[in-house]
This record gives structure tokens, sequence and C-alpha cells, in this order.
């Protein structure tokens, strides 16, 4: 962007009579595409499930705009995740090697137990906790290369004990990043292919003769990745129809406004969908924080994206107080949250939806993206008030225990046969009443 180019980034206040109209135009999003990319994205998968590698190979050169010489061609070994690892740098490798451990470590406590309880009729009762056969990651290669992704995607499917873990890319022009190879060597990752595109999604849930059909999709893309995954929903579980990024920022005044600028910029230059919003509950800190932004923003390698981005979708919102600043942010229910605040484990408590909270004025939402340890994959679109982040969880299923005495057969049989009679299901109702020793 020119150096007189500004973001002309909105601004709201609380007390305003259309402030709430105006918030919810600010965060209505559209996660799902138009008729078009639908109709695209059936198109492929239809295809994909009728012949299989040979679509692969066709959408491979269409869209990637490189010809593989056959199917096998689209697998990456082993060795070759193993040869990137070696040849990336030894800082990029010790950053990999460290957010991993730190991931790893987090993932741990989130492990999900199995349990069992024998009631007073002697029954056993609980719950078994298996993982997921086979888990297929999607990692982006479009636009830009996330080998953060790989880490926050497969580390919590391996601590969880997937057996098998299958990525899959995109390669456009048939080139590979490194970095991404270099990750998913570190985590794990048992198969690569080099494809991407709805076509990668329909391959992943329905199986090829060289791509293996999983369970579960997990891991973010483009608008087309994303229908697609929805489309398949059912056929093989999805981890979320993921929105664009966003930032909301809590902050009393006395944060460093470069600070707070730099972390709205974090979000914004993603994509020019993004959304960053300041609440504050200080007129004269918001007039400071949008200093910084003009005064930034043209230091920025991204920053048409991020003038778009604020321009289209930003705010800075001017709240009554603390408390009513914490309201607002349970409307808007923001993939990540910072509280820059001098207390802000205080106001945490009084967050009811937030994908994650970074508490205190140290804690930049970069950290949590890369190295922090929770996950990075975060509900977005305002989905945080009814889900969480990808966890050890989204790759372990349960399963009811039920083993019934003989004296506890007795004992159901009753309720059962009432509450069976009742719905007009006698075969429900004799067959608990067989067990009670009483009838025949």
């Amino acid at each position: 962007m020119t150096k007189t180019a500004r973001p002309r980034i909105a601004r709201l206040n609380t007390t305003d009579a259309d402030f709430d109209a105006r918030l919810a135009d600010l965060l209505a999003w559209e996660s799902v595409s138009d008729a078009g990319v639908k109709q695209t994205v059936e198109t492929v998968i239809a295809d994909i499930r009728q012949r299989g590698d040979a679509a692969l190979i066709d959408y491979t050169a269409r869209f990637d705009h490189w010809q593989p010489e056959n199917a096998a061609a689209l697998e990456l070994d082993q060795r070759r995740l193993s040869e990137a690892l070696e040849r990336i740098p030894s800082a990029q490798r010790q950053a990999l090697e460290t957010a991993a451990e730190r991931i790893r470590a987090y993932a741990e406590h989130q492990r999900l137990q199995g349990w069992e309880i024998t009631d007073a009729e002697g029954n056993l009762l609980g719950q078994k906790v298996t993982p997921l056969d086979r888990v297929g990651l999607y990692v982006p290669g479009g636009k830009a290369a996330y080998p953060s992704s790989v880490l926050m995607n497969a580390l919590p499917a391996k601590v969880a004990g997937v057996p098998e873990l299958v990525m899959v890319v995109p390669t456009p022009g048939g080139e590979l990043n490194e970095l991404v190879l270099a990750a998913a060597a570190i985590a794990g990752v048992d198969r690569a292919f080099a494809v991407g595109g709805a076509q990668a999604v329909a391959a992943l849930a329905y199986g090829t003769e060289t791509v293996p059909a999983c369970d579960k999709i997990v891991g973010p893309g483009n608008i087309y990745v994303a229908t697609a995954k929805r489309a398949l929903f059912g056929q093989v579980g999805i981890d979320m129809v993921a929105g664009p990024s966003e930032i909301l920022i809590l902050c009393d005044g006395l944060t460093n406004p470069d600070w707070i600028a730099m972390d709205l910029f974090s979000q914004a230059e993603h994509d020019e969908d993004a959304q960053s919003i300041l609440i504050a509950w200080d007129a004269d800190y918001l007039d400071q924080v949008s200093a910084s932004i003009e005064r930034l923003l043209p230091q920025m390698e991204r920053s048409e994206i991020i003038a778009q981005a604020l321009s289209a979708r930003g705010a800075l919102i001017l709240a009554r107080d603390q408390d009513q600043a914490a309201e607002v942010a349970n409307r808007i229910a923001p993939e990540h949250l910072e509280l820059s605040v001098a207390e802000p484990q205080v106001l945490a408590e009084k967050i009811r939806h937030a994908g994650a909270i970074f508490m205190g004025r140290y804690t930049a939402e970069a950290l949590g993206d890369y190295c922090a340890g929770p996950n990075h994959v975060l509900p977005t679109s305002r989905t945080a008030r009814f889900s969480s982040p990808l966890g050890v969880y989204d790759f372990q299923k349960r399963s009811s225990l039920i083993m019934a005495s003989a004296a506890g057969a007795a004992a159901l049989a009753e309720t059962a046969s009432a509450l069976a009679r009742g719905e007009g299901l006698t075969a429900h109702a004799r067959s608990a009443e067989y067990r009670d020793g009483g009838r025949d």
C-alpha cells in the first residue's frame, strides 16, 4: 500500500442507539460457499469417488500445475520427510522441536481415561476410551505454508494413540515446502501425499487405490476445502468448518498502544476477511491505538492485506467499563481473546465464550499460534459459544460399558419392561423380562 493509504477502521460506542445493529453487521460472516463453489466441490467429490487415483492425477495437473507420472508419485515417503528435517536451518529445527515438545506436553494432560463402577445390584457400568484408527490431516499450501498447523493437528492425534496419520498438502508447481515436511517428520506423520483441494478431502473420505480412507479429517484450508469437509461430514468426521481468523482485545488503557496495534495486525495479516477488534473503556486510549496503527502499518510486509481487513471487519469499540466490555466479548465469542488488563485472571472469570484466552499484557496471541502449548485450532465465527479448541479428545471416542449381574437383570427388568410396553415395543419388554428369572 502507499504511505498515504490508511485503514478505515470502524469506531463504535456501546452507548450509541445503533450499537447492537452495527456490532451484528460487523460480526456477520457466511462461512458456507456460494452455489458455484458448491457445484464445483460436488463434481470433484463425485469424480474422486468414481475414478480414484486417475481423478487425483488430473486435478493435480489442473490445479497445482504439475503432472504426476502416476499415483505413486503423489506419495512422499518417510525418507523425504526425514531429509527435509536435516535440510532446514538448525534454528528452524530447534524452534519446531521446542514447539512440538510444548504442544505434546500440554496434550498429555487432555487424554481421556476409561472408567468402571459397580452399582448396588452388582451391575458393571463404565466407559471405554479408544483412539480413532486413521486420521487425515489437511495442511494448507497455497498462499502460505503452515508447519505450525502440522504440529497442532498431528501431535494431539498421536498423544491420543491414533496408529495412522495421513497428511495431504497441495504443492503448487510441484514445489514442496521443507518446513512443512520437517514438521511432519517431528510430529510422527505416517503417510504423506502431495495433493490438495477438495479432491484431497474427498480422497481422505472415500479412499482411492493409493490414498487410504480415514475416519476423521482435520486441518484448515480454503473455501473449497471447507466446503468439501462440510459436504462429507457423516461419511467422515471433521474437526470444524473454520471461518477467517479473529482476535478480540480487551484493554484497560495501560498497555503500550504499539503492542496492541501489532496484536491487531497479527490476525489481520492472515487475509482480507480476518477480524481484529479492540474494546477499551478509555476514549483517549482508542485514539492512541489508532495513531499507532497509522504509524506502524506502512512497516508491515502485508500492509495492504492488513489495511483491507481492518477496513472491512475491524473495529475500535468504546465500552462503559470493564464489566460491559466482558459482556460484549461474550456476545462476540471470539476465536482469540486477549485480556490486556491489570488483573486478567479476575476478568477471565467473567468470560463464558472464547476459543483461547490470553491473559496479561505480556501474553501476545502469537505465542499461542506457535509454541505456548495449547492448540491453535480454535472455533471461529461465534462458534465458541458451543465448541472448543482441537485437542486429544477429538481423536478419541467413547464406548459405554454395561454388564448386568443376574440380580441386576432382575431388578432392572421391571423398569425396562414398563417403559418398553408403554412405547408399544413388546419385543424390548420381553427381552428384558426373559432375564428376570420370573417370566417365560
